[in-house]
């Protein structure tokens, strides 16, 4: 069985004290986060930030601190299953201008509803449910009192 790992990014965009968060969508049909094959030599963070960059044309993104979620599936390719793992992260994007690579057909904004409502597979709406707990705490404890 091949083996490939990838990583990703939970992305989202504050828009006057709203978050909103980018899913594109694949030529699949699906819905999902923009992630992409670890290349030899590159971190995990480093792969997150090229992907963002080659899949939405965003420049200005930062990774947040204290988000790592992992998934694992598994899928066929050319008859051969493949058991695919990947790492997602929290990335905050400073502004909302996406260009699309060739290799989506879409892209949303949404609110958190809309994001759980529209992502296609369930492990990404865990992924979406875990991202925004941490979301929650840090916009807590930074938000005057």
């Amino acid at each position: 069985m091949r083996e490939e790992r990838s990583a990703g990014a939970v992305l989202f965009h504050r828009e006057d004290s709203q978050l909103r968060f980018l899913l594109l969508h694949y030529t699949s049909g699906h819905f999902d986060w923009p992630k992409g094959n670890i290349e030899e030599g590159e971190s995990e963070v480093e792969t997150v930030l090229r992907e963002i960059r080659e899949e939405t044309g965003l420049q200005r993104t930062r990774v947040i601190p204290g988000f790592r979620e992992e998934i694992s599936y598994f899928y066929r390719r050319q008859g051969s299953l493949v058991r695919k793992t990947v790492v997602f992260y929290l990335a905050e994007a400073e502004d909302s201008d996406v260009k699309l690579s060739h290799e989506h057909i879409g892209y949303r904004w949404l609110d958190y509803e809309g994001a759980l409502k529209t992502l296609t597979y369930e492990n990404s709406r865990s992924v979406l449910r875990k991202a925004k707990a941490v979301l929650d705490g840090i916009l807590k404890t930074s938000s005057p009192q």
